[in-house]
């Protein structure tokens, strides 16, 4: 049996330096083929057609043309997937409109563009790289069915009295998933969602921002000791864990510390794991798209203590990882694409 092709990247980036560290990080690697730099925006869409590229990881900051323009010229069947390496502290709102925009996934740049730093990415980088290859080969088999339109908004249905907080988890693809699922909620949605995304530090802020002003719940980024009411969902803080308080009649989340059982942060896992704790019952998880296996732990705490857990069907997610662990498991209670997830929702409150 043939050794499966190696992931074709291009990188993208204005700086010289950075060109030539992500180009080495990335070449160490066996299953990958770096096939050429791009100085900018408009040498890179040239390279793009020429070479056809799996994934490009691309900057985001460049002159002539930059990377949101790259990456709204890529809207096309076929065109590679796009992992961003980007300063959060430089253009946190620049990242988040690229993965709402359609970038596979986000890797954070260092400020200080030292070389030990930069090395330092090395493993994130070739991890989402070959996932995104996977997911540029499984592509290009034929025969996948077209995604559904967007529902329309749904109207709240209220509560039963048994479910009184969502917990949402997701990593790769989980911006737009939540997007498309939380700007469809209703404004009196009868409980509080908390979610916690696989995404580095500093981006979270700019997410919740946007997500609040197109949805009609409020949506913010996570602070410590903050209360959970109906209409609000709470995203956790990029880089920092998130678990759920109650005390009498009072459910709250908190900033937690890290952990090394925990590979991810926030980690899904120990979300859903301190609401099955708090809340037992009365929980209802959510497991949208994404690698690995965090939230497979979490879920079956909230299965355990009596909770229900939905996952995102195969036919949308960007990465099928979390919620096929979840469903093999036995430990869902349902499973639809994410344009019916906010029904689906609501039917199990």
């Amino acid at each position: 049996m043939s050794a499966p092709r190696p992931v074709r990247v291009l990188v993208v980036d204005d700086s010289a330096f950075v060109r030539k560290v992500l180009r080495q990080v990335l070449s160490a690697s066996p299953g990958i083929e770096v096939v050429d730099i791009a100085l900018d925006g408009l040498d890179a869409l040239e390279k793009i057609a020429r070479l056809q590229p799996d994934v490009i990881t691309l900057d985001l900051m460049m002159p002539n043309l930059d990377g949101l323009g790259v990456l709204g010229a890529l809207q096309r069947e076929g065109a590679p997937r796009v992992i961003v390496v980007s300063n959060a502290e430089a253009d946190s709102e620049l990242g988040v409109k690229a993965l709402l925009g359609g970038a596979f996934d986000l890797v954070e740049k260092p400020t200080a563009l030292a070389t030990d730093r930069l090395f330092g990415l090395a493993d994130e980088l070739v991890r989402k790289v070959i996932a995104a290859g996977a997911v540029a080969a499984a592509a290009r088999v034929p025969g996948e069915a077209p995604r559904p339109a967007p529902p329309a908004p749904l109207g709240a249905r209220a509560a039963s009295g048994r479910t009184r907080l969502v917990v949402v988890g997701t990593s790769t693809g989980g911006p737009q998933a939540l997007t498309r699922l939380l700007t469809v909620v209703p404004r009196d949605f009868p409980v509080p969602i908390v979610a916690a995304l696989h995404i580095p530090s500093g981006y979270t802020e700019s997410l919740a921002r946007r997500l609040d002003e197109a949805s009609a719940i409020s949506v913010a980024e996570a602070s410590d000791d903050l209360e959970l009411r109906p209409g609000l969902a709470v995203i956790a803080r990029g880089g920092t864990h998130l678990v759920v308080r109650r005390r009498l009649e009072r459910t709250s989340v908190h900033f937690a510390q890290a952990s090394a059982t925990h590979a991810y942060c926030p980690s899904v896992d120990l979300l859903f794991t301190s609401a099955a704790a708090e809340l037992g019952s009365s929980v209802l998880a959510v497991v949208l798209t994404g690698m690995g296996d965090d939230g497979l732990v979490g879920a079956r705490a909230i299965h355990k203590a009596g909770g229900r857990v939905l996952v995102e069907s195969e036919s949308s997610c960007v990465v099928y990882g979390m919620p096929r662990r979840v469903l093999e498991a036995g430990l869902a209670a349902a499973e639809a694409p994410i344009d019916q997830m906010a029904s689906l929702l609501l039917t199990h409150l």
